[in-house]
Parts: C-alpha cells; sequence; structure tokens
C-alpha cells in the first residue's frame, strides 16, 4: 500500500463516490437502505475531513504557503460537509428533510473533490516532493487509527468547533 498523501486521499474520495452513487442509485421507497449509506457516508466523511483537516492541510499549508487561500476554501467546505453530517446523523430516513438534506452534502462533497483533484492535488504534488507527501500519508494511517467515525466523537466536535470559532 502506497503511503504517498494523495494516493491515500483519493481513494478515499473513490469509496465516498461509491457510496454517493449507491445512494442515488436507491429508489425514494429504499428508505432502510438509504439510511444506512447515509451512515457510511456520515463515517467516511467524519474520517476522511478529519485526516485533512488535522494532518494534510496544515502541513501543505506551511510548507507552500501560496496555497493558503484554497486550504482556507478547504476548511469552509469541511465546515459545511460537517454541519450537514451532524444533522444527518440524528435523523431518521423518514425525516421530511433527510433526503434533501443528503443530495445537498453529496453535491456539495462532490464539488469539493472534483477541485482537489483537479487543481489542488496537481498543485502539491508538484510543490512537495515525494517523500515528503509519504511522510504526510505515513502520518494520515496513523491518525486514521484514532480518528473519530461519527460527528458527535470529540475530534470531531472539536475540529467543527474550530471552525465555527476560529
Amino acid at each position: 500500500m502506497s503511503t504517498d498523501a494523495i494516493v491515500l486521499l483519493r481513494e478515499d474520495h473513490k469509496g465516498i463516490r461509491r457510496l454517493f452513487r449507491a445512494f442515488e442509485a436507491a429508489g425514494p421507497d429504499a428508505k432502510a437502505t438509504r439510511h444506512n449509506l447515509v451512515d457510511k457516508i456520515v463515517e467516511a466523511l467524519t474520517v476522511h475531513t478529519y485526516l485533512e483537516n488535522e494532518v494534510m492541510y496544515p502541513r501543505v499549508r506551511q510548507l507552500l504557503p501560496e496555497l493558503e487561500s484554497e486550504i482556507l476554501e478547504s476548511y469552509e467546505e469541511h465546515h459545511v460537509a460537517d454541519v450537514l453530517c451532524t444533522e444527518l446523523d440524528g435523523m431518521g430516513p423518514d425525516d421530511e428533510r433527510f433526503d434533501a438534506k443528503a443530495t445537498v452534502l453529496i453535491e456539495s462533497v462532490g464539488h469539493h473533490i472534483e477541485e482537489e483533484e483537479s487543481d489542488w492535488f496537481p498543485r502539491v504534488r508538484a510543490g512537495l516532493g515525494r517523500k515528503e507527501l509519504q511522510e504526510i500519508g505515513a502520518r494520515m494511517i496513523e491518525v486514521r487509527a484514532t480518528a473519530p467515525r461519527r460527528p458527535h466523537q470529540p475530534g470531531a466536535i472539536r475540529k467543527a468547533a474550530d471552525a465555527i470559532f476560529s
């Protein structure tokens, strides 16, 4: 398995996109399936945004200060995803806004992933050496083991509070 940070994040993106497609493919009457998929989406995004916010973004911000505005935008996009994940985590599939909220989350995160993969990742790869990306990736693997899985867990709550109050 690669420890390249960008490779690891792209793998996360693939898994998240698979979950999005499965949610979209499940018909509106498949409430239990859609609820189960949202549960998996919330977990995947909670872990993924935690890794980016706690490991990837701070290190890239330190090493490539010219990318600061893009990183700040990403923090804000994560904040929106965190809020939606927190709300969805407390909802059931019969809630009238459940599907709408999940759809907005999917659209928002899909846009974020597209920007990262088409613009930000190539710039980070060009600016950082292979060794640095592998070190960041190794740290991400280490942090993933203890990363919050649900929005209400302490690390996720602190991350959301930092976004709100910083």
